[in-house]
């Protein structure tokens, strides 16, 4: 993978229905998405104008589950509200190992002598959930959540430092990406429900008679409002050193005595929510509480009082 300088365009129409000969969400659609995928190593590589980064994840495996994320019959991982003509859809990617190695490249604007950066990790999982429309199979939200167990992560200095310089390269470029996607965020637009089939009967076990109130309610549950990304860490030790060198000074040696910090933090959570607007309702969100109540009534009323000045301009 290599990093863009501009935004690609939007990927358009499913590729699958589009190979399949068909426009809306059906039969090809669901047999991919039944599959189960193992593989037993698998290696990513990321090129940018400032590092290069490798990702190599061991027994990798992805399903299909239920909206309680357990492996159950494949009709009951996808929910389909034909009034609505939306469908929810429900994986998750789990993996035994993972390591993340990045270094500064030849031609970057980093430092010439710098420290690669390594993570190992044991046991994690990705949870998706994707709300698409059926007549066309296009994404209107999705949710991922990363979730990591306990993370020992030993750091130097200079390593430190290094990352804040990889993430300062692509702020530019997520930055532009960001303002794509909202650009193109999906607004509430009245959705025709598609013709009655055979196929939208999958969506519900045998032997059960669809009934539109149980399913809109159904639906709702585990609806997603709008697309957001999470990141849970159950435990976290994180080891901070100093490796600085012993430096020579006219005919004597001075040795630096380095330090160390230890930090541990215990489920540590990071939420994200991109396309929020200011002054929304936050009662969706994965960890709503009284004070975030209470930031949105402040929020809300700031909100108020730029647009009244707005209106006088």
């Amino acid at each position: 993978m290599r990093t863009c300088e501009e935004p690609r365009p939007p990927n358009g129409q499913s590729p699958i229905a589009l190979a399949a000969g068909q426009s809306e969400y059906g039969f090809a659609e669901k047999v991919v998405e039944g599959m189960f995928i193992v593989v037993n190593s698998i290696t990513i590589k990321i090129h940018s104008k400032a590092f290069h980064a490798s990702f190599e994840l061991w027994q990798l495996q992805g399903y299909s589950v239920n909206p309680n994320w357990q492996q159950s019959d494949l009709r009951l991982t996808r929910i389909t509200d034909p009034q609505r003509g939306e469908v929810l859809t429900f994986k998750e990617l789990t993996w035994q190992t993972l390591r993340i190695e990045a270094d500064a490249t030849d031609n970057g604007d980093q430092d010439p002598v710098t420290t690669p950066l390594r993570l190992i990790t044991n046991q994690g999982r990705i949870q998706i959930s994707l709300k698409r429309r059926t007549k066309d199979c296009n994404v209107m939200a999705s949710k991922l959540m990363f979730l990591l167990d306990d993370l020992l992560w030993v750091l130097t200095d200079s390593q430190l430092k290094a990352m804040m310089k990889y993430a300062e390269s692509l702020s530019e470029a997520m930055e532009k990406s960001a303002q794509q996607r909202k650009s193109l965020a999906p607004e509430s637009v009245q959705i025709t429900p598609p013709a009655p089939s055979t196929q939208q009967s999958w969506s519900q076990p045998f032997g059960v008679s669809p009934n539109a109130s149980s399913i809109s309610q159904y639906f709702d549950k585990h609806d997603m409002k709008e697309s957001s990304y999470h990141l849970l860490i159950s435990r976290l030790d994180l080891h901070i050193c100093d490796d600085s060198h012993t430096r020579e000074s006219g005919a004597f040696k001075h040795g630096m005595l380095g330090g160390a910090m230890q930090l541990t933090f215990r489920r540590m959570a990071f939420d994200y929510y991109p396309f929020h607007r200011a002054g929304d309702a936050c009662k969706h969100w994965v960890r709503y509480g009284e004070a975030m109540e209470t930031r949105g009534q402040w929020a809300k009323k700031l909100v108020s009082e730029f647009q009244s000045k707005i209106e006088k301009l």
